[in-house]
């Protein structure tokens, strides 16, 4: 991360998963790190994204160790309790959309209320947050999938009017939804094929990206190419 400070410090919520274990390492072998730390629901106190009280505890935990230059938060569900995306309107069901949303949007929407402000003032930092193309609602030519869209559709603008607050304090702040491409993961595995990404892949182009995004005063949404998705 060369955009970021000599000694610049990290943070990876999601931890455990897939990419978010991949994000980890990257920043463990990068010597401008000066320190990364990985939170999950493994971790203590263990972060729980259905409970408010859960993320502040974090947010007290982390708050001596910044402030952090970096944040990525590589956490999310497309099977929730065991069910899948419906792929009809008759398959709907309250309860399911209810905890896509909590998962995929209400939960990382308190991560940046209670983290953000650890963030590193007069500097540019970076908050990249693993979104998906299927919350682009321009973009959805292909329909289904109706409580990860929403979700993924909601983070988006919990994103952008957050990057617009934090600007005015932190005018060099880089707030980024990231489509991270289709990666080999126990989320993704269900319905991947063997041409996807191997996580170690996708981190590496994740921050190649976020290194190279400009501050702009609003959330930008751009793929692991650095290419920008219609919101």
């Amino acid at each position: 991360m060369l955009s970021l400070p000599e000694g610049y410090r990290a943070v990876v919520i999601g931890a455990s998963g897939a990419i978010g274990q991949a994000l980890l390492q990257q920043m463990q072998h990068d010597p401008r790190c000066a320190a990364v730390i990985g939170v999950s629901r493994q971790c203590s106190p263990g972060l729980d994204l259905l409970s408010e009280a859960s993320i502040a505890a974090c947010a007290q935990a982390l708050a001596g160790q910044g402030p952090f230059h970096l944040v990525v938060d590589a956490t999310g569900a497309l099977t929730v309790h065991g069910r899948g995306p419906e792929k009809r309107l008759d398959e709907l069901d309250a309860t399911h959309l209810l905890d896509a949303l909590q998962l995929n949007a209400v939960g990382p929407g308190l991560l940046l209320k209670h983290l953000a402000p650890l963030l590193a003032s007069g500097q540019r930092v970076i908050w990249g947050k693993l979104s998906a193309r299927v919350g682009s609602i321009e973009d959805n030519h292909k329909g289904g999938w109706y409580g990860y869209r929403a979700a993924k559709a909601a983070l988006n603008m919990l994103l952008q009017t957050a990057a617009i607050e934090l600007a005015r304090r932190r005018p060099l702040a880089v707030v980024a939804a990231l489509q991270p491409g289709t990666v080999q993961s126990t989320l993704s595995q269900p319905f991947v094929g063997n041409d996807a990404l191997r996580p170690e892949e996708s981190a590496q182009r994740l921050l190649a990206v976020l290194d190279a995004l400009q501050p702009t005063g609003r959330a930008q949404f751009v793929d692991h190419q650095g290419q920008s998705i219609p919101w």
